[in-house]
């Protein structure tokens, strides 16, 4: 049985399998991409939550596998070379499982794949949650209109990027990939979560609210989106 005492998360969050990949995670935008991924990929994993109401991720204990105090972060029992390996950013994280089961990061099309999810790492995901916060969160009280709007005409821009892209294909890169993982949790968290669809265009859009729902229709997709289980 592998020994993760070595990393002093675990004396937080212990680990009752640690044979599987261990995440630390809360369902958010972020956070689901690698639940989803561990769902479609069938790697074996134990979710722990990581609960922001009580500043979880502030502690010592968490700051030690990330010392940047987001989540999703993991740590694998069967590293590169049989060694444990603790890794985080959403990003990072998504193309190392695609890598270690072999599915969802094609060869031929590995540089357009990660194109997309970059794409998204530095522009969607930011623009779409500094919005969220202006719309649904902490902002309302700020007089200015100008970082809203801001925030709100360049999401309404990258989604029109996306529409644009998605014209003939059901993936953003034509089959399922990493791209498509981390690009449609954060529309469904606008939609719903947010509920800033109508704000930018949403009903002009000829291809992204039925991409959303070939996402969301898939099973490991449902069963990622409440993994870490909240009490």
């Amino acid at each position: 049985m592998t020994d993760l005492s070595q990393f002093p998360i675990t004396k937080r969050w212990p680990a009752t399998r640690p044979d599987a990949i261990q995440l630390y995670s809360l369902t958010t935008p972020n956070g689901v991409k690698v639940s989803i991924m561990l769902e479609e990929c069938g790697l074996p994993y134990e979710p722990h939550l990581v609960r922001f109401d009580t500043n979880d991720q502030m502690t010592p204990e968490f700051l030690s596998l990330n010392p940047n105090n987001k989540i999703p972060a993991i740590i694998d029992p069967n590293g590169p070379g049989g060694a444990p390996l603790a890794l985080f950013e959403s990003g990072a994280i998504l193309i190392y499982l695609a890598e270690k089961a072999g599915q969802f990061l094609p060869e031929a099309q590995r540089y357009e794949v990660l194109q997309w999810l970059m794409w998204q790492m530095g522009g969607m995901g930011p623009m779409m949650g500094q919005f969220g916060f202006f719309h649904a969160y902490a902002g309302k009280e700020i007089e200015d209109p100008r970082p809203k709007e801001r925030y709100r005409a360049e999401t309404a821009r990258l989604l029109k990027v996306l529409d644009g892209a998605l014209a003939g294909k059901d993936w953003i890169c034509g089959a399922y990939t990493i791209a498509d993982i981390a690009i449609a949790p954060w529309l469904r968290a606008f939609r719903d979560g947010y509920k800033a669809a109508d704000l930018v265009g949403w009903e002009s859009l000829e291809n992204v609210p039925a991409y959303l729902e070939r996402f969301l229709a898939r099973p490991a997709v449902q069963r990622g989106l409440v993994r870490p289980q909240r009490d």
